[in-house]
C-alpha cells in the first residue's frame, strides 16, 4: 500500500516536471508531461520485475539508491557533453539524479538479498545467487519431520518462520489442554533446533500481512507477495495455495510418496501382530504402518511367518495389502 503511494507520488512528479520542462525543442507541455511519466513507470516496472523478497533493507536501499545516483550522474555529464538546452538539463538532471536514485530505493526493497557483501562476491564470481525461500507453516513445525528432511539435503535454501506462525504456536503451547501445550512446545523445540543448526539458514520474518486474519491465509498471502514458497502437512492449505500458483511442498505427500512399493506376487517375512475381522485372518503391518491382511493366519499372533501378497487394494486413506502364507 506505501509502495503504491510512492510510486503514485513518483508518476505525478515526473508529469509535473515534464510539463514544465519539456526535454525537447519544439515538445508540447502535454506530452513532456506523459513523457516524464513514462520515464517513471518504466523506472518501476524494471524494479518491480525483479521483485522477490525483503531482508536486509538499510543496507540494500543504501546501496543500490547511491549506485545508481552514481550511474545517473554519469548519464548526465554524457548529455551535457552532447549540447542539451538547459531546459532539457532540467528534466534530465531530474531523471538521472533524483529519478535513478527513486528507482534504486525500489530495487532494494524488491531485491535486498542482491545488495549482501555475500551475493555480491558471489555475484562477480559469476556463481547463481538466487535462493529458495520456504515459509513454515506451524502443522509441519510441530510435526518435526521436516527437521531430518532439511538435515538430509532434500530441500535446500532459506526457512522462514514468520511472527505470527510463532504466536500460533506459542498460544498452543501455553494452552489449558495437556495435548495442545505438549504439541505448542514440541514445535518451540523444533525451531530452537533449526536455529541452532548452523549448516542451514533460518530467518524470522517480522512483516505483518494486513487483512487476512487466519494464519493459513497470512501465508497464502505473502507466499505470493514476495515469492516464497510453503513446506506444510495441511491438505487445505497445498489445495488454497496451489489454487493461487503457489508453489507448494507437502509433507505427508512426501512420505507416501516414499513407501515402499510391494506388488503382486512379492514374498518377505512379517509378524503378525493382532486377528483380523474375518474368519482366520491375521493382521501384520509394514515397518511405514502399511496394513497387511494375512489368511489363515489367526493362530499365528505373535510369531513371524513367510508372507506372499495376492492383491493390493488402493483406497482415499492409502493402501492395503492382502496376502497367504507360503
Amino acid at each position: 500500500m506505501i509502495l503504491g503511494i510512492y510510486n503514485l507520488l513518483f508518476f505525478f512528479a515526473f508529469f509535473i516536471i515534464g510539463y514544465n520542462n519539456p526535454p525537447f525543442s519544439g515538445l508540447s507541455n502535454i506530452n513532456g508531461g506523459i513523457l516524464g511519466a513514462g520515464f517513471a513507470i518504466a523506472l518501476s516496472l524494471v524494479s518491480y520485475r525483479i521483485k522477490k523478497a525483503e531482508q536486509s533493507y538499510i543496507w540494500s536501499v543504501f546501496i543500490s539508491s547511491l549506485s545508481l545516483l552514481f550511474i545517473g550522474f554519469i548519464f548526465l555529464n554524457i548529455f551535457k557533453l552532447i549540447g542539451f538546452t538547459f531546459l532539457d538539463i532540467i528534466f534530465f538532471k531530474t531523471l538521472f539524479l533524483l529519478g535513478f536514485p527513486i528507482g534504486g530505493v525500489f530495487i532494494g526493497l524488491y531485491k535486498p538479498e542482491l545488495f549482501s557483501p555475500f551475493n555480491i562476491k558471489e555475484f562477480f564470481k559469476g556463481i547463481n545467487v538466487e535462493k529458495n525461500s520456504y515459509l513454515l507453516d506451524t502443522s509441519v513445525i510441530i510435526d518435526g519431520r521436516i527437521t531430518p528432511v532439511i538435515n538430509a539435503g532434500f530441500i535446500e535454501g532459506e526457512f522462514i518462520i514468520t511472527q505470527f506462525v510463532l504466536a500460533e504456536l506459542q498460544g498452543i503451547a501455553d494452552s489449558s489442554d495437556l495435548n495442545k501445550r505438549a504439541r505448542g512446545k514440541r514445535g518451540l523445540n523444533v525451531i530452537k533446533e533449526l536455529r541452532n543448526d548452523n549448516s542451514i539458514t533460518v530467518k524470522i520474518e517480522n512483516k505483518n500481512v494486513v487483512g487476512p486474519k487466519e494464519v493459513d491465509q497470512k501465508l497464502v498471502v505473502l507466499a505470493r507477495e514476495s515469492n516464497y514458497k510453503i513446506i506444510t502437512n495441511d491438505i487445505n492449505l497445498s489445495k488454497i495455495a496451489r489454487i493461487q500458483d503457489i508453489k507448494v511442498l507437502n509433507i505427508n505427500e512426501l512420505a507416501y510418496s516414499l513407501k515402499p512399493i510391494v506388488l503382486p506376487g512379492e514374498k518377505f517375512l512379517i509378524e503378525i501382530t493382532t486377528v483380523g475381522k474375518e474368519k482366520k485372518q491375521g493382521i501384520a503391518y509394514l515397518e511405514d504402518g502399511t496394513m497387511v491382511i494375512i489368511d489363515d493366519a489367526k493362530n499365528d499372533v505373535g510369531k513371524k511367518v513367510n508372507v506372499e501378497v495376492t492383491s493390493v487394494l488402493q483406497s482415499t486413506t492409502g493402501k492395503m495389502f492382502f496376502g497367504k502364507k507360503v
